[in-house]
């Protein structure tokens, strides 16, 4: 049985939920998560929580450093102490890779230092380190899972596959930023399949689970790559605007994800060109809620 918690809207409004065919087996409850009393109402009578509620965009941490503060920092906590409040036996946190900045060394395992390379990335340090002081002071059973970069279908424009993908086939000239920095890509269903097996283990409370490929290519092949699968030619051009300060980019994420290997029964099924295929096959779909023209921050 499962609950949906979601941004309150007037309209009824439930994002990818709306028409996805699973709208009526499961409960749709919405409300804010920087609202504590929202928060609390809606995890009553749960057992376990995942914790997807994030803000995520890096360029607009630049904004709205606060936003993030909020959301981030306060939502986390509103998660943590009602599921302390509750009594509830499984709490996963997601956090991101974007916490360790770039690599000291490679493959990064959960032992690598925290770096907060962007307002983003501090708050996401911070509410990692909030969930972990629940685990040590008040023996909450919490987990922080921390997916390398996801992507998939529905992803929005904010990310660069999508971005890639959406100016590609509207025969835009592509802008990007920095095309030098690697990545560890993981395709959407494999990061579900590893939280379901991160809340089934009775082995990780109190710890930090790498989710990813122990792979990495850069955005400049990653543009290629893609072009490739679409079979068209492609121009583009580095965008200053869309370019992180100096100290602020990540140059360099690849997984060490042997201890989620060692720790479940999780293993990555999909591979890159093939999360592609199906991310292309998706969008080329559903281009009407892209707007591949802007750059969506």
């Amino acid at each position: 049985e499962v609950k949906v918690f979601l941004r309150y809207n007037s309209r009824n409004f439930w994002g990818w939920l709306d028409k996805s065919g699973i709208e009526n087996d499961v409960e749709i409850v919405t409300g804010d998560i920087r609202d504590y009393d929202s928060v609390s109402k809606a995890i009553k009578k749960c057992d376990s929580v995942i914790h997807l509620a994030a803000l995520i965009g890096i360029p607009y941490s630049y904004t709205s450093p606060l936003a993030y503060i909020q959301t981030n920092v306060i939502g986390t906590y509103n998660i943590l102490e009602s599921s302390k409040i509750e009594g509830l036996s499984n709490v996963l946190i997601t956090s991101t890779s974007e916490t360790y900045g770039t690599a000291n060394y490679v493959p990064i395992d959960e032992k690598h230092p925290v770096n907060a390379q962007s307002p983003y990335a501090a708050s996401k340090i911070a509410a990692d380190h909030m969930a972990l002081s629940y685990y040590n002071s008040f023996e909450l059973p919490v987990k922080i899972v921390k997916p390398f970069n996801n992507f998939g279908p529905r992803q929005s424009a904010r990310a660069i596959i999508p971005t890639i993908i959406t100016q590609i086939l509207a025969n835009e000239k592509g802008s990007f930023g920095n095309i030098r920095p690697t990545r560890d890509f993981i395709y959407v269903k494999d990061s579900v399949a590893a939280f379901l097996e991160i809340l089934k283990s009775d082995n990780l409370f109190g710890e930090v689970v790498n989710v990813g490929t122990n792979n990495e290519i850069s955005i400049e092949n990653l543009i290629n790559e893609i072009t490739g699968l679409l079979n068209k030619d492609f121009d583009y051009k580095v965008d200053e605007e869309r370019i992180r300060p100096e100290k602020s980019e990540v140059n360099r994420l690849k997984c060490d994800n042997t201890k989620i290997l060692e720790s479940t029964n999780w293993q990555p099924e999909y591979s890159l060109a093939e999360g592609l295929c199906r991310t292309i096959d998706w969008i080329k779909d559903n281009m009407k809620y892209y707007k591949p023209n802007l750059y969506n921050v």
